[in-house]
């Protein structure tokens, strides 16, 4: 790409784009990374120059960008059709895709309700819930996020993101992991539902749930008629070193959101799986209106759900899962060398999920950081002072010392100064 071109691409941007989760005053002031084309584990910008995916592109890239079999079952999709609506219809691939998302989800799930992002299949469970037991409080955990639309925010924790819309906001119980099960117990009278992201907490930090815990809020769930919700949006497909985060402590829940690397990170689709008694709550004569009154434009979307089956299948082809578990260990084993840095509060792990917090409360620390890796050729994304690493499931071993030995000497760069 000529000059020209690049500067009129970075002022367009700086013209029109309002990015998410962005300080736009700051962003206007920055050179903008303008990604052009992907290639495997990598990303490439404008100016031509080669970046470490160390974010599977904000944790949906599964198995590296531009990987075939994925491209071709997305061009042999748009030849039979690109998107027919679900409502009063189906289509080919939703059919199918639901099957494979039955045969590999947790034991009990059974019915499977499309949509297109994390939220939205979050919001959908929380409603789903609502409507069947007809109780009106849900139970979430401080430092949960769940999402940025209005329900899902209701359950999230994070002030810094939740704050600002509590007016707007219904009332939630909010539960840690050592008074969560008497929390069910005193409320479960009004609890539709307890909701919450099963082994590790992304975007708090990945903060991790004490072992076993998952069981305990299962026993104490049924013990008291509660429905359960994972949210297993950030932790699914893989993540964790698990397919689901939850199957690492055998629980099933009663409704499974799931969504990020469901297409491989290829395109927008989310899912929210039931049980047959959830689904059951629906069903009756239309006078009753029993109907779950939701749905989306591109519920099931034949494209999304193509790439989703083209997704799944190198998961079971190529053994994903199985040839994770040496990724891990090494990555752990890298890892190990940030314990001792003067720099580090603590270091944070499950599977290919990692959150470095650093020791100290300067603001946008976590970004001084990223932007130091970004010069050494990888991408990463802080929350805050905690810079998290979440490579593509693809990522080698040689790629993952390159990570690791980046992100060690950019902090180790800017907590000199």
């Amino acid at each position: 790409m000529v000059p020209k071109e690049i500067k009129n691409l970075e002022n367009l941007d700086r013209q029109y784009i309002w990015h998410p989760f962005t300080q736009m005053q700051d962003w206007q002031k920055e050179e903008p990374l303008i990604i052009e084309r992907g290639e495997g584990n990598y990303l490439y910008d404008i100016h031509g120059k080669k970046y470490l995916d160390g974010v599977s592109s904000l944790w949906v890239t599964v198995h590296g960008h531009r990987k075939k079999e994925i491209d071709e079952a997305i061009k042999k999709q748009i030849d039979q059709i690109s998107h027919s609506t679900l409502l009063g219809l189906s289509n080919v691939p939703a059919v199918q895709l639901a099957e494979k998302l039955i045969g590999i989800a947790p034991p009990g799930l059974k019915k499977v309700f499309y949509s297109d992002n994390g939220s939205t299949a979050v919001e959908i469970a929380l409603k789903m819930a609502f409507q069947c037991s007809r109780k009106t409080r849900f139970l979430t955990f401080h430092h949960a996020y769940h999402g940025d639309t209005i329900g899902s925010v209701s359950v999230g924790g994070i002030d810094l993101f939740h704050q600002i819309y509590k007016p707007l906001l219904f009332d939630s119980i909010k539960a840690n992991f050592e008074n969560a099960a008497d929390l069910i117990r005193q409320h479960h009278n009004e609890l539709a539902a307890v909701i919450i992201e099963p082994v590790i907490q992304g975007a708090a930090g990945m903060l991790l749930q004490p072992p076993g815990f998952l069981k305990k809020l299962r026993q104490a769930c049924d013990d008291h008629h509660v429905l359960l919700i994972f949210d297993e949006v950030a932790t699914g497909f893989g993540r964790t070193g698990k397919m689901f985060a939850c199957e690492h402590e055998g629980v099933s829940p009663d409704l499974m959101c799931v969504a990020k690397g469901i297409t491989g990170g290829y395109l927008p689709l989310a899912a929210t799986l039931t049980t047959l008694p959830v689904f059951e709550a629906f069903c009756g004569e239309y006078h009753e209106f029993k109907t779950f009154f939701h749905g989306h434009t591109y519920t099931g979307n034949p494209l999304a759900c193509a790439a989703a089956l083209a997704n799944l299948k190198i998961f079971e082809e190529e053994q994903t899962i199985e040839k994770l578990q040496p990724k891990i260990t090494h990555l752990t084993q890298g890892l190990a060398r940030f314990q001792d840095m003067d720099y580090i509060k603590e270091v944070r792990q499950s599977g290919l999920m990692v959150g470095i917090e650093l020791k100290s409360e300067k603001i946008r620390l976590g970004h001084q950081v990223i932007l130091q890796a970004r010069k050494q050729g990888v991408i990463l994304r802080p929350l805050g002072n905690v810079i998290v690493l979440m490579p593509p499931l693809s990522i080698t071993h040689d790629e993952i010392d390159f990570l690791i030995d980046v992100t060690f000497e950019a902090i180790q760069t800017v907590l000199k100064t």
